[in-house]
């Protein structure tokens, strides 16, 4: 295998109304390098493997289901079975994987589980193996390597003691920091309309500083009782409008106050945005109707942008510097 040549492959699947925002977080966090190779089974979701050189914890995107570092690759399973048995026994159980989104039926993916397991000298346990290892078919190439499954007890979160009907969801929050702050290591982001807290939740569970301020007391009280929930700070969150705040901060995310009868005004959008413009230099801009006007007018500039829709709403969501 060439030493350049990506080393991670990364398992991801999404339902076909959150495809571009997966593709996007994924190009975000995973960068350029590598392809993309659709999975085995498609039905009403895109699924796939991206390779690539960035080192990332899988459990952080709502789309990620594993990742698997490259130890092997070859044209040849029996290659691989080759640099299996040559591995030294472990001092724990271990298993094989073949995910889902490798090439081939269930019987295939079953079958090349069982063939490699049968030559890694061990212990072998299906249920709770202190190792497992992944076995992949991609484009009549396989792989081996050590494979970690996607920490999901974020989605424990979906339940919150103050929800709001329309609130973001905790998968796009996610997303949202995600997009904010690929490498969220000491930064500081603000979230000027928290709403109910979602972003700063997803924020805060990442490692990442995060703020937060809202126009409306029940608002502040509910994020203030969510976060209290969850472990969280809650002075994080102030009653403020966000076109009187001051200071700088690393990146922000902006869900754009709306409801299902009204519509956010052009001037007080631009005045919202001017304000977002003087905290940071990146944004990621939510909003259920266009702004990229006014989002110009602001002095950003849009880098990457995509579309959500759950039932009735769509959710326009901007990468801005």
């Amino acid at each position: 295998m060439n030493p350049l040549e990506p080393i991670y492959y990364y398992f991801y699947r999404s339902h076909e109304t959150e495809s571009e925002l997966c593709r996007l977080e994924l190009k975000v966090l995973l960068g350029e390098e590598g392809e993309e190779g659709s999975g085995g089974n498609a039905d009403r979701s895109s699924a796939g493997i991206r390779s690539s050189a960035a080192a990332v914890n899988p459990g952080r995107s709502p789309y990620l289901s594993g990742v698997m570092e490259v130890w092997s690759a070859s044209g040849s399973v029996e290659d691989i079975c080759r640099f299996a048995a040559e591995l030294p026994p472990g001092e724990t159980s271990f298993r094989v994987s073949c995910p889902r989104e490798s090439e081939g039926s269930y019987e295939e993916r079953l079958e090349l589980e069982r063939r490699v397991g049968r030559c890694i000298r061990g212990r072998a346990d299906l249920r709770s193996p202190g190792q497992v290892y992944g076995i992949v078919r991609r484009g009549g190439v396989y792989a081996f390597g050590p494979y970690r499954e996607a920490d999901r007890s974020w989605q424990a979160r979906r339940i919150k003691p103050h929800p709001y009907s329309t609130g973001l969801g905790v998968g796009l929050s996610r997303s949202l920091v995600n997009l904010a702050v690929p490498d969220p290591e000491q930064k500081r982001v603000i979230d000027p309309c928290c709403g109910m807290g979602n972003v700063l939740i997803e924020g805060f569970s990442m490692g990442v500083r995060m703020s937060g301020c809202d126009l409306n007391p029940l608002a502040v009280r509910g994020a203030r009782g969510n976060l209290r929930h969850f472990g969280y700070p809650e002075d994080a969150v102030r009653l403020a409008d966000m076109r009187s705040l001051e200071g700088t901060y690393d990146a922000a995310v902006l869900d754009m106050p709306y409801n299902l009868c009204s519509v956010l005004p052009p001037e007080e959008a631009l005045e919202m945005l001017r304000a977002l413009r003087r905290l940071t230099g990146r944004a990621v801009i939510v909003s259920t109707q266009p702004l990229e006007r006014e989002i110009g007018q602001a002095g950003f500039r849009v880098e990457e942008s995509c579309a959500v829709s759950k039932s009735s709403l769509t959710r326009f969501i901007w990468i801005c510097r």
